[in-house]
């Protein structure tokens, strides 16, 4: 799943640009969606000289640097504001293979900033109003001097072989006949690996070896980050939990069943299998 660095682009700044007569892009959101100009025949993030001109003022609004050298902001507008003339808000998942590779990755990070900043309107140690640093990505409070950074909850995902078999697992909140590969977010005081090895024995009650790093994806669903392994079957039996997974079998490459996208490392990770396992 390699790609470019987005950063052969994307330039991250904390103190906007000043007199700026170009234009702007504009990642804003309204309930969760994100806004976009949309003409029919394709999707757009908004770039605006004025973002008075439609109208409209977000609640908040955070400066993320610089997409090929023009400015770039993130905001959220109120869940009550009118929708302008020509755009429309839309699920962020869906703005996938409709713009740019590197502007819908932009777009995740917006994402994930604009909750940030939502959530980190007050500080957690004190409960005083916090400011948002000019220096870098982060909130301090002016009363008790701590200070927030943005939030990443790490996560794995591992594609996990036996005797040219995948395993996928099939999720509570799944619909459909839809299966996945076993994943879980890090917990305190362990390592990517251990995390691999902790949550496959929790889901599925089996053991792993061989694990190796696979890649990783920023997942603003609202602020993770998926880290992928591929692993080899060790020993045990298939026992779901029955809270989290209500089916997991062993899949060979002509019986896959219904898979996540190739947006999501998910997809990557069954594409490796399948480059690796095919006949």
């Amino acid at each position: 799943m390699p790609r470019e660095s987005i950063y052969k682009r994307y330039k991250p700044e904390f103190v906007p640009q000043l007199n700026n007569n170009q234009g702007s892009y504009w990642f804003l959101f309204k309930s969760n969606r994100i806004m976009v100009k949309d003409n029919g025949s394709s999707i757009q993030i908004p770039f605006l000289k004025n973002l008075e001109d439609l109208d409209i003022a977000p609640e908040r609004f955070q400066y993320l640097g610089t997409f090929d050298g023009f400015p770039a902001h993130t905001g959220e507008l109120s869940p009550q504001s009118a929708t302008p003339v020509g755009m429309d808000f839309l699920d962020l998942r869906s703005l996938y293979g409709a713009i740019s590779e590197d502007l819908y990755l932009l777009a995740g990070r917006a994402s994930q900033i604009a909750h940030w900043d939502r959530t980190h309107q007050f500080c957690g140690q004190c409960g005083s109003p916090t400011m948002t640093k000019d220096d870098e990505m982060a909130k301090i409070c002016p009363e008790c001097g701590f200070t927030s950074f943005t939030r990443l909850s790490p996560a794995v995902i591992t594609a996990i072989v036996k005797e040219g078999k995948l395993l996928m697992a099939q999720h509570t909140r799944t619909t459909g006949n839809m299966y996945g590969l076993i994943a879980g977010f890090v917990e305190a005081g362990e390592t990517l690996t251990e995390a691999v090895e902790r949550e496959t024995l929790e889901e599925v009650g089996l053991k792993v070896k061989n694990i190796s790093y696979f890649g990783s994806q920023p997942w603003p669903y609202p602020h993770s980050l998926m880290v992928g392994f591929t692993a080899d079957y060790d020993s045990g039996e298939i026992q779901v939990d029955g809270k989290e997974i209500v089916d997991a079998q062993w899949f060979s490459p002509d019986e896959l069943p219904r898979t996540p996208s190739g947006m999501s490392i998910a997809g990557d990770l069954i594409q490796w299998y399948l480059d690796n396992y095919s006949p």
